[in-house]
């Protein structure tokens, strides 16, 4: 079966004042999971002989870079029709390496925007990791650190992905926290994974929280592909993010795709169903900032060229 992510993106704006006019200032923060960006060298440490030449796949290096200029090419629409020069800040997850997020940056149409990399190895089985790209321009990162995500299985360490922590200004104005996360997946069942991914929200609940102890104002994005739908107990219980922007109060979290979910929108297909698995969730703060960037609102991107519409793999 094949499975299909589409990427994710919040606009934010902010007033700029001049002598004569007040104007907007647009600016996209997204994320993508790039589903098995692998590349075609045998690494010893992890389990990717379905991505070699002689593997499963067949993935040759001819296949390898076809993936990464289609990737890169969604990428460099993302976020254009508001803010010309494209996304800011983008999360990622299912990235083998950090050489294979350096290959995606410097395809033809990347590689203007000197998008820089923050990547971390994780301890994850299959060798998928997050990370994340920034415009240089837009974007200067001031502390970034992995987080382990640490959970047993009937007494054994059960190893996945790292939780990545970054900490930047946005265009000179403001100073957000990022959390790029991809959270345990149902293989085993929903229900029997379930306190995997709940463990992963209480954990960037508690960054969250440990952070608006010592600051009075939090720019949170917490985002990722999580394996959960907005309506999971992980989002609204573990993490305890509001669906409705009118209700947020001081220090909580608003989920924005969750009316998208309720409309039957998602971001991800498999087996002829959708799911709306990748999300970015902010804190109060980029809703009601007087001051500097402020949430406009939230897009799946979703081009027709994203999508088979007919045949086998509509």
């Amino acid at each position: 079966m094949q499975k299909i992510h589409f990427s994710l993106l919040l606009f934010l704006f902010a007033a700029i004042n001049t002598l004569s006019s007040q104007k907007v200032k647009v600016a996209a923060i997204g994320f993508y999971n790039v589903e098995n960006l692998f590349d075609t060298v045998d690494d010893t440490l992890i389990d990717d002989k379905e991505f070699l030449p002689d593997g499963a796949r067949a993935w040759t290096e001819e296949k390898y870079n076809e993936k990464s200029a289609n990737m890169a090419y969604v990428l460099s629409q993302i976020g254009t029709e508001l803010s010309p020069v494209g996304v800011s800040v983008l999360g990622l997850a299912e990235i083998e390496n950090r050489k294979v997020v350096e290959d995606l940056v410097k395809q033809p149409s990347l590689a203007s925007r000197n998008y820089q990399i923050i990547h971390f190895d994780s301890p994850d089985k299959r060798g998928v990791d997050v990370g994340l790209i920034y415009n240089p321009s837009h974007f200067v990162p001031l502390e970034q650190k992995p987080i382990p995500l640490v959970q047993f299985e009937n007494g054994e360490r059960r190893y996945t992905r790292d939780i990545l922590y970054v900490k930047g200004i946005l265009d000179n104005t403001d100073t957000i926290y990022i959390l790029v996360n991809h959270w345990p997946s149902r293989s085993g069942g929903e229900l029997q994974t379930a306190p995997y991914r709940n463990h992963g929200a209480k954990v960037c609940r508690s960054v969250y929280d440990s952070l608006l102890l010592v600051h009075d104002h939090v720019n949170m994005f917490i985002m990722g592909d999580l394996n959960d739908n907005p309506s999971d107990e992980s989002i609204t219980s573990y993490l305890s993010a509001s669906s409705k922007m009118k209700k947020v109060q001081e220090n909580d979290l608003y989920n924005p795709f969750n009316e998208m979910f309720r409309r039957g929108l998602g971001s991800n297909a498999y087996r002829d169903t959708w799911s709306l698995f990748d999300q970015i969730i902010i804190s109060e703060d980029i809703i009601h900032n007087e001051k500097g960037y402020t949430f406009y609102k939230a897009n799946i991107f979703n081009k027709d060229f994203l999508s088979t519409p007919s045949g086998k793999y509509k």
